[in-house]
């Protein structure tokens, strides 16, 4: 039988194409491999990057806010994401 890890929300965190995006699935332990192809919240589709300097770039600003939507955590005033 497999390991239950704990999850608290039902989405994860990978850097990738230069931010780091909310991904709905479950991240591995350790992370997805470099060069792993996932769809981020965004829409977006991302290789990932397990780089230490990766988990540095910027917050994915629409994933920012359908993570928050998700989490059901209010977003805090001016942190959402840019009208396009």
């Amino acid at each position: 039988m497999g390991e239950t890890r704990y999850r608290p929300h039902p989405f994860s965190w990978s850097p990738g194409e230069g931010r780091r995006h909310a991904i709905g699935e479950a991240r591995p332990p350790g992370g997805w491999p470099d060069g792993t192809e996932v769809t981020a919240l965004c829409g977006d589709g991302i290789r990932t990057d397990n780089s230490t300097f990766a988990w540095f770039w910027p917050t994915c600003p629409d994933c920012n806010v359908k993570a928050h939507h998700l989490a059901k955590i209010p977003m805090t005033p001016g942190s959402q994401a840019p009208s396009s």
